[in-house]
């Protein structure tokens, strides 16, 4: 669904059409300050110019999120790697050439670039080149406009579902936006979690958030084993035991009662009196649509999600990462 162009009560623009002009205008928009919510792959992304103080509390406070959590800094190319980060490793290097752009975030020793406000006083920062288009784009012209990189966590109070569309960012964020901010659609997110997080400061890569980018695939490109820890020390977007959840209480692999609503892969059936609110047929597409379904979850006022959770590894295991926050602290029936 797109978002009409125009204003909405609190005096925030938002964009329906990503055209060339309007991404130029949203670039100019991040450089003056404003914040730009933005399409990614993964979900979608609430910016702000990562060398700008003020518009990056604009994102603290918008999100409620804590100070001491540090933010991804979006940059259009690798070639930009050396501005906000130092002595990088050469698997990291191999990192970027291999997933980047893609849904991989690599977090490195911190330039003198990386401030504590984004870094949330870490001596690291994350980095990450995203594939979408409009996402490229905007960074591309942010770049042209004289900026380093755009700041930017997912579009959603800290600790709720993340927006993987722009009318799920207008419904979470509106009323935190003011005159200036912009919301672009860019339709909806194609792989729906958020990106792989890797620490890049050890001898090996360390996995310290799941996604798309699986370890397998980094050991195949690295030749390096990549553990997922995360370890004491070390805050990442998305590590909390509660994230990523709803209003309505998350419970993962119970039979689903009447009233209850259901998430499950397309095999299962509904039963009598459940509202099914997904029904993945492939693994990429539960992945796609967990946050949506999530959300009309809370649209339609239910109660309690009962959530089927995929086996397997690689994207189901980051589908089980998410699913298992979500329903934090009461987890499976077993």
């Amino acid at each position: 669904m797109s978002i009409s162009s125009g204003q909405n009560q609190t005096g925030s623009a938002f964009i329906s059409t990503c055209d060339a002009d309007t991404v130029a205008r949203a670039a100019q928009a991040l450089r003056a300050g404003a914040l730009v919510a933005f399409p990614t792959e993964t979900v979608y992304g609430l910016g702000a110019d990562a060398q700008n103080a003020q518009a990056v509390a604009r994102i603290y406070q918008a999100k409620g999120r804590p100070a001491d959590h540090p933010l991804i800094v979006h940059i259009p190319s690798m070639d930009l790697m050396g501005e906000w980060a130092g002595d990088i490793p050469e698997y990291a290097i191999t990192l970027a050439r291999d997933f980047w752009p893609g849904p991989l975030t690599l977090v490195l020793p911190r330039s003198a670039l990386a401030k504590d406000f984004i870094t949330g006083g870490q001596e690291t920062v994350g980095l990450r080149v995203p594939a979408q288009p409009i996402a490229l784009a905007l960074l591309n012209e942010f770049v042209k406009a004289g900026g380093k990189g755009v700041a930017a966590p997912s579009a959603n109070r800290f600790g709720a579902v993340s927006p993987t569309n722009a009318l799920a960012v207008k419904e979470e964020l509106g009323e935190y936006l003011q005159e200036g901010d912009l919301i672009l659609d860019g339709g909806q997110s194609l792989v729906g979690v958020e990106s792989t997080i890797v620490d890049c400061t050890g001898v090996a890569p360390m996995i310290l958030r799941l996604g798309a980018v699986t370890a397998e695939m980094i050991q195949e490109s690295t030749g390096l084993e990549a553990l997922y820890k995360n370890p004491a020390g070390i805050k990442a977007s998305g590590t909390l035991e509660s994230h990523y959840q709803p209003k309505a209480k998350v419970m993962l692999d119970v039979i689903a009662e009447a009233g209850d609503g259901l998430i499950a892969p397309d095999q299962i059936p509904t039963p009598d009196g459940v509202i099914r609110l997904a029904a993945p047929f492939t693994i990429e597409q539960y992945a796609r649509d967990l946050y949506a379904a999530l959300r009309l979850a809370d649209e339609k006022g239910l109660e309690i999600v009962v959530v089927l959770q995929p086996g397997g590894d690689g994207l189901a295991a980051a589908i089980r990462d998410r699913l298992q926050r979500a329903a934090w602290p009461t987890r499976s029936a077993d």
